[in-house]
C-alpha cells in the first residue's frame, strides 16, 4: 500500500497503474477516523476495481462556522492499518496547503437537492462536499467512486452532479453499516457520552418502528410518518430534532401531507438529524415501492 500526499505524485502514480493493472480504478473519499462503515466501502471498492485508491482530507470548505473542523477526530496511523488490513492500494493524504494553495475562488453547486435536509441547517456545506470530491474526481479520474447511504443526501447530490456535468464516474451507493445495538456507524460518535449514545439508538428504533407501521399498513401517508418519528424520537430527553422528514428518492423532492407513500410512484427516504449534547448524528431508511433500487 502506497501512501501519498501530493497530487502530481498521485497522478503519476494512477497513471503507472492503468498502465501496469488490469482492472478499473475506484475511489473512496473520506475524512478519515475510519470504522466499518468505511471498511464496507473498501470491500465493495476491492471487489470491483483493480486500483483502490483510499483518500483522506478533513475538507475546510464544507464546514461552517462554529462547526468541529479542529476537533474533528483524527488517527492517520489507525487509517492507514484499517485501510492496509481491508486491501487499498493508494491511500491520498493531503494537506489543506496541497488542496488549496490559495483561497478558492470556483465551487461548484448543485441546487435545490441541497437547500433541505442538512443544507437548510448547514448552509455552504454541500458546496464544499461538491467542490472537493469534483477536485478529486479530477485528479484520480476513477472509474467509479463509493459512498456510504448513511449521507444519502450527499449521494443523491452527487449523483445529480454527475449526470448534470457528464461526469465519466458511476457512484456506487453502498448500506448503512450498524453497531449490533442499531446505532449507524459514523466518526462523530466518538463525541458521544454513555448517556447521550444511549439515546442515541431512538434513531433507528424510530425508523424500524415507521417501516414496520408503512410495511403493515399502520400508517401510510407522509403526514402520519412525520409525525410518528417525531412523536418517538421526543421521547428520549437528550433529543433535540434538527428535522424528521418524508422526501422522494433520490430526487428529494418534498411529500405532501396527506400522500400515500405507496401510491407516489417513488421510493422514499425517512430522514433524520437530531442532536444529543454538541453531537449532531443523522440516519435514514428507504421505503420501496419500486425494484431494484441501486440505493438499497
Amino acid at each position: 500500500m502506497k501512501v501519498i500526499r501530493t497530487i502530481e505524485e498521485l497522478r503519476v502514480e494512477i497513471r503507472h497503474r492503468r498502465s501496469t493493472v488490469s482492472g478499473p480504478v475506484g475511489l473512496i473519499p473520506t475524512m478519515g477516523f475510519l470504522h466499518e462503515g468505511h471498511g464496507s466501502l473498501m470491500q465493495r471498492a476491492r471487489g470491483m476495481t483493480g486500483t483502490v485508491v483510499l483518500s483522506i482530507f478533513v475538507n475546510p470548505i464544507q464546514f461552517g462556522p462554529g462547526e468541529d473542523f479542529e476537533t474533528y477526530p483524527r488517527d492517520e496511523k489507525r487509517d492507514l492499518a484499517v485501510a492496509e488490513s481491508k486491501g487499498v492500494d493508494i491511500v491520498f493524504i493531503p494537506e489543506v496547503q496541497e488542496m488549496y494553495p490559495q483561497p478558492i475562488k470556483t465551487k461548484v453547486a448543485v441546487s435545490e437537492l441541497t437547500s433541505l435536509l442538512c443544507g437548510a441547517s448547514r448552509p455552504g456545506h454541500f458546496d464544499g462536499v461538491t467542490t472537493v470530491v469534483n477536485k478529486l474526481f479530477n485528479i484520480v479520474k476513477p472509474d467509479f467512486a463509493f459512498f456510504g447511504m448513511k449521507d444519502a443526501q450527499q449521494v443523491a447530490v452527487l449523483e445529480q452532479m454527475v449526470r448534470d456535468l457528464n461526469m465519466d464516474v458511476t457512484i456506487v451507493p453502498c448500506p448503512i453499516v450498524r453497531e449490533e445495538d442499531g446505532l449507524a456507524l459514523s466518526s462523530r460518535n466518538v463525541y458521544l457520552n454513555a448517556e447521550e449514545r444511549e439515546q442515541a439508538l431512538v434513531l433507528s428504533r424510530s425508523l424500524n418502528i415507521a417501516l414496520e407501521q408503512l410495511e403493515n399498513g399502520v400508517t401510510a401517508t407522509a403526514g402520519e410518518v412525520r409525525r410518528l418519528l417525531t412523536e418517538v424520537i421526543s421521547g428520549a430527553p437528550m433529543a433535540k430534532i434538527d428535522y424528521a422528514e418524508v422526501l422522494t428518492f433520490p430526487e428529494l423532492m418534498p411529500i405532501d401531507n396527506e400522500a400515500r407513500l405507496a401510491e407516489t410512484g417513488n421510493d422514499c427516504i425517512l430522514a433524520l438529524a437530531v442532536r444529543f449534547g454538541k453531537t449532531r448524528l443523522i440516519d435514514n431508511a428507504l421505503f420501496q415501492t419500486k425494484e431494484g433500487n441501486p440505493h438499497v
